[in-house]
C-alpha cells in the first residue's frame, strides 16, 4: 500500500507541535500499526532525520503502553490496542493522522509520547490491598461469590492504556479509576480499606487535572478491554457511601 501519514511532531513539553506529512510506500497489510511506524522511523533515520518517538513494550495488547489517536479515534478504527491494529484496517492511498493522547492529565513529553504517571499516582492513592491474605494456597479458604468474582475479573482486565481519557470529550479518568475501585472493592480482601480507597483515589484523580464524567459513554467504546460503563455507576455508588461514612 501507498499511504500518507501525518504525524504529530513536538520536540518537548514546552515547545509548539504540529502535524508533519510523510509518504510511505510498500506497506504490507499484514503489518501492525507500530510496525508501520517502525518502517517510517527507518526511513527517517536513513534520511538523517529524527525518528518519531512513540511508546511501546509488549506489542501483544497487554501492557497498555502503545496508545495513540489515529484519525481522531483512540487506538484507531478497531476496538483494540494500537499494537494489535493491523494495516489491513486501512486502504491504499489513505491519509492517516497520528496524534498523542489529548488530555490535561497526560502532558506531551515528545511527539506521540505522553506522561501517564498520573495513573500511577491514582493507584498509589488506594489501588492496592494491605490486609494479610496469606500464601497462594490460602486463597481457597476465602470463598468469593461467583457474581463478585466475575465483576472483579471484568474490571481487572484494565491495562491502564488511557484510551478512555483520550476518547472522553472531558478528558475524564473515571473509567480507569472505576475499574480499579470496582475490582478491589468487590473482593473480601479489599474490604478493610474500601471506604478510604474510593475517597483517596477520586481525590487524586481530581487533583491530577482530569475532567468530570458526563456519561457520554465514549470511554467504553474506545476501551480495548471492554470495561463497562456500569463500572462508573459502581464508582459513584461507592463514593456516595464513602462520603456519608466520612474520612478516617
Amino acid at each position: 500500500m501507498k499511504l500518507t501519514v501525518r504525524v504529530w511532531r513536538q520536540t518537548g513539553p514546552e515547545t509548539e507541535g504540529t502535524l508533519v506529512e510523510y509518504p510511505l510506500d510498500d506497506i504490507s497489510t499484514d503489518m501492525s500499526f507500530l510496525e508501520m511506524l517502525d518502517t517510517l522511523n527507518q526511513q527517517l533515520i536513513e534520511a538523517g532525520e529524527q525518528p518519531v518517538a512513540f511508546d511501546h513494550d509488549c506489542r501483544e495488547g497487554i501492557c497498555g503502553s502503545c496508545g495513540v489517536v489515529i484519525n481522531g479515534q483512540a487506538h484507531g478504527p478497531e476496538t483494540t490496542t494500537t499494537c494489535q491494529l493491523h494495516m489491513r484496517a486501512f486502504s491504499d492511498g489513505d491519509v492517516i493522522d497520528v496524534e498523542p493522547w489529548r488530555a490535561k492529565g497526560f502532558p506531551v513529553i515528545k511527539d506521540l509520547v505522553v506522561d501517564r504517571s498520573a495513573f500511577d499516582r491514582i493507584i498509589q492513592a488506594g489501588g492496592y490491598i494491605t490486609a494479610p491474605t496469606g500464601a497462594a494456597p490460602d486463597a481457597h479458604a476465602t470463598p468469593v461469590p461467583k457474581p463478585d468474582a466475575d465483576l472483579a475479573f471484568d474490571n481487572a482486565t484494565c491495562i491502564g492504556c488511557g484510551a478512555c481519557v483520550a476518547a472522553c470529550p472531558n478528558g475524564s479518568a473515571m473509567l480507569f479509576t472505576a475499574a480499579k475501585i470496582s475490582h478491589l472493592n468487590s473482593l473480601p480482601q479489599g474490604q478493610p480499606e474500601r471506604t478510604q480507597r474510593v475517597l483517596d483515589m477520586v481525590d487524586t484523580m481530581d487533583a491530577e487535572g482530569f475532567g468530570g464524567c458526563t456519561n457520554s459513554g465514549e470511554c467504553t467504546l474506545a476501551c480495548p478491554k471492554g470495561i463497562p460503563l456500569t463500572s462508573i455507576t459502581t464508582l459513584n455508588r461507592e463514593f456516595l457511601k464513602a462520603a456519608r461514612s466520612g474520612r478516617k
